[in-house]
């Protein structure tokens, strides 16, 4: 395969090889803010052209506009989907360290904790169901005990047996 030419990008002036699918008419980087300048260029370009220069005015494009609304009532007051919210609230966490075959739900592995605790978990795991992040709370209870050497047959921290 034929390596193109690098060339200086019309927005930032650093050097960059074109894609060689579309070398023949890219000006541009792949740099998100000379990508920006690329588009705004390209709309700038489409405006100037005199077809265009009332495409959105004139009685024809506010009919079009309101057979558009008409068709798609409620358009702009749709709320976003979000998974089901979690119901209860997580307990805190243990002071003695818990035997992993006891099975823990997610009621009981943190009653207390704020609601930031279930969302962040919720939100690393992209999980939303109780069941899904309790099992999460589990690894990461676990997980806590090893680190702080809570974990039944570890020495806890600090001591010199």
């Amino acid at each position: 395969m034929k390596r193109t030419r690098r060339r200086k990008c019309k927005a930032c002036g650093q050097l960059y090889r074109p894609d060689p699918r579309t070398a023949a008419h890219q000006r541009y980087c792949a740099d998100p803010a000379c990508q920006n300048a690329s588009h705004g260029a390209s709309q700038g370009r489409w405006a100037r052209r005199t077809e265009n220069r009332d495409y959105w005015r004139g009685p024809e494009q506010v009919a079009r506009v309101q057979a558009w609304r008409r068709n798609h009532p409620g358009y702009w007051r749709r709320k976003a989907v979000v998974g089901p919210a979690l119901q209860d609230v997580m307990p805190t966490q243990p002071s003695a360290p818990q035997q992993d075959k006891i099975p823990l739900a997610l009621q009981d592995a943190s009653l207390m904790q704020p609601a930031v605790l279930v969302g962040l978990i919720a939100s690393l795991t992209g999980q939303a169901l109780q069941d899904q992040i309790a099992t999460h709370v589990r690894k990461l209870h676990y997980r806590g005990q090893q680190i702080l050497g809570m974990v039944p047959g570890m020495a806890a921290v600090g001591d010199a047996t």
